[in-house]
């Protein structure tokens, strides 16, 4: 009887499927967009009427005028349906606010976006190569070891945007005036913010890089060649394409989270750009614009996530398509590393002594105070312990940054198991900013503490199975699993014994430093005011309430801020422990045959 070979990939998905599926996601996305007044329970005539003039009394025959002007009485499905037959003819309507058409403010601010997320790239991908550069000389010197805990990287990613972007507006723009802050004229007015939202985004690809760089290094190939007298910038140029296709997903994900993510940024700045419209259009309930920015945003996120995932398939060659790919070595961890610890005992010991504090006792005469010996971290505007606010802040902040991350990884793994139905949806969730999620979470759920931390689940997952989307594809495409299969191992042998051990840990590893993330996240929706709210001591809430007062008393922002970056510290640390089951150089068997033999088969040609 004869079988297909046995490394051959499974049959893909008809395209028609994908596309469909696609279409029914864009499509309950934009359903959902159009139901958000009435989800909210709020009439959307008056929160129009209050948009176009917050002096108007609302009397009812103002609000039957815009009901009437605007076609509301007719329900969501009828506006819905208008607005799709007119987006048929090319016309995205107008806007509910200013009556202006919405195709071309929607296309000059995607405009902006793009030409800021080109440029914050840059700075992303610059970044990224310094963060990885030293593992790429150790690869090219034949000692890359382990990936190294990259403290300073792990605190540049910590980050928040926003709290970068308001030191560089106030420190370079204002104090120093070396470059504009304030406004979108010209090439000097793109650089502080390119530089706020490309700075934690580099620094972030490059620790996801830097952690798979050590395992390209060891495997037979890069052995094999140096072996044979191979310059070492040759190995490591070749060690670098091994691992790009496994992050080229996740750089896809990001050229559309700068892109309309960025509504923090663009608000300091006062940019005009797609994140803040959107967030304009959402906050007044704008329904055509709201809809049309979203719809721009589902589009950039198909062409991006489709650019990547080709663009990874041709990196990996015909080796993808025969099965024969090397599975990447997964190198032991440094024994006795001491960072974690390190990390861990400081953040451990500023949050138990600030639980010994009481964070909501005022004392009005000791407003702004610098760092004392009674009180350590300062104080805020009301004269509160900053240490205080701090330690009991932590319960709340870390607790949903846990949670969220948690159910993050899971749901992630879960659906990267599943690419097909994965990658559309992906993209769908990635077009979604965390802001206008929030948005959307409010409506439906309404206001509190745990309204970020539903946004934020709701987006958080999309990275995680990208990443495992990824490396599930190259998995089933090397060697070792194909004599597997060959040996007679089912689908749940499979499944257990060598697709979840080589694709879980790296994804651990992932969800793990995007910990800060996460809570970055959750503090990004509390200073835009959907989070908690005082006198809650939320570090978002911190971080937005010290920000005027940055100038006068830095203190009470470098205080939160420097525990956020001992937090990334932390997380970048400990997730290089987190490592799968290592395999044995000297595997024997069919496996370990086929195994060699991939190694000579999937090397680089340059090599």
């Amino acid at each position: 009887m004869n079988h297909p070979p046995a490394g051959r990939a499974p049959l893909t998905t008809p395209p028609g499927l994908t596309l469909l599926w696609r279409a029914v996601l864009a499509g309950a996305l934009l359903c959902a967009i159009g139901l958000l007044p009435w989800l909210s329970r709020t009439d959307p005539a008056l929160t129009v009427l209050k948009a176009r003039s917050a002096e108007r009394d609302p009397t009812p025959e103002a609000l039957d005028a815009v009901r009437d002007q605007l076609g509301l009485g007719a329900g969501p499905g009828h506006l819905l349906g208008q607005w799709l037959g007119g987006l048929a003819r090319g016309d995205a309507g107008e806007s509910w606010i200013s009556g202006s058409a919405v195709l071309p403010s929607v296309g000059q601010a995607m405009g902006v976006s793009l030409l800021l997320m080109a440029t914050a790239m840059t700075v992303a991908l610059i970044t990224a190569g310094a963060v990885c550069a030293r593992t790429l000389r150790r690869g090219a010197r034949r000692s890359p070891g382990a990936p190294r805990a990259g403290g300073a990287a792990a605190m540049l990613a910590a980050l928040p945007e926003f709290l970068t972007a308001s030191v560089l507006a106030t420190v370079v723009g204002v104090q120093l005036g070396w470059l504009p802050a304030l406004g979108w004229y010209g090439p000097p007015w793109l650089v502080l913010p390119a530089l706020a939202l490309g700075l934690p985004a580099g620094a972030l690809l490059g620790r996801i890089l830097d952690d798979a760089l050590p395992g390209a290094f060891a495997e037979p190939w890069a052995l094999a060649a140096a072996a044979r007298g191979i310059p070492g910038h040759r190995i490591a140029r070749q060690a670098l394409r091994r691992c790009l296709p496994g992050l080229l997903p996740n750089l896809g994900l990001f050229v559309v989270g700068l892109t309309g993510g960025s509504v923090a940024v663009e608000q300091i700045f006062d940019i005009p750009g797609l994140g803040r419209l959107t967030l304009e259009a959402a906050i007044a309930q704008d329904l055509p614009v709201l809809q049309a920015g979203t719809l721009a945003l589902l589009l950039l996120a198909a062409v991006a996530g489709g650019l990547a995932r080709g663009t990874a398939h041709l990196m990996l060659g015909p080796a993808l398509r025969d099965g024969a790919l090397q599975a990447p070595h997964r190198p032991a961890p440094p024994a006795g590393r001491a960072l974690p610890l390190v990390y861990g005992a400081l953040l451990l010991g500023v949050i138990g002594a600030g639980l010994t504090r009481d964070p909501l006792a005022l004392d009005p005469a000791a407003r702004l105070q610098a760092p004392s010996w009674a009180h350590p971290f300062g104080t805020d505007a009301l004269g509160r312990d900053l240490l205080a606010r701090i330690g009991h802040g932590a319960l709340t902040t870390l607790a949903l940054a846990l949670a969220v991350s948690a159910a993050a990884l899971l749901l992630g793994v879960l659906l990267g198991l599943v690419p097909k139905v994965s990658g559309p949806a992906v993209d769908t969730v990635n077009a979604v900013p965390p802001v206008l999620a929030g948005l959307l979470v409010a409506g439906v759920a309404g206001g509190g503490p745990a309204t970020p931390a539903l946004a934020v689940a709701a987006v958080a997952w999309a990275p995680l199975a990208a990443h495992a989307s990824a490396l599930l594809v190259q998995e089933r495409a090397t060697t070792h699993l194909a004599a597997t299969r060959a040996l007679g191992a089912g689908p749940l042998h499979l499944l257990r014994r060598e697709l979840l051990p080589a694709v879980v840990p790296p994804v651990a590893r992932h969800a793990l430093v995007r910990l800060p993330a996460v809570a970055l996240a959750l503090a990004s929706l509390g200073f835009l005011g959907l989070g908690a709210q005082p006198p809650s001591p939320e570090w978002g809430l911190l971080l937005a309430e010290n920000l005027p007062y940055a100038e006068r008393a830095p203190w009470a922002v470098f205080a939160p801020a420097a525990v956020l970056a001992l937090l990334g510290a932390l997380a970048v640390s400990a997730a290089g422990g987190i490592r799968g089951r290592r395999r044995a150089a000297g595997t024997t068997g069919a496996a370990g045959a086929a195994r060699t033999d991939a190694f000579v088969i999937a090397a680089p040609k340059e090599a």
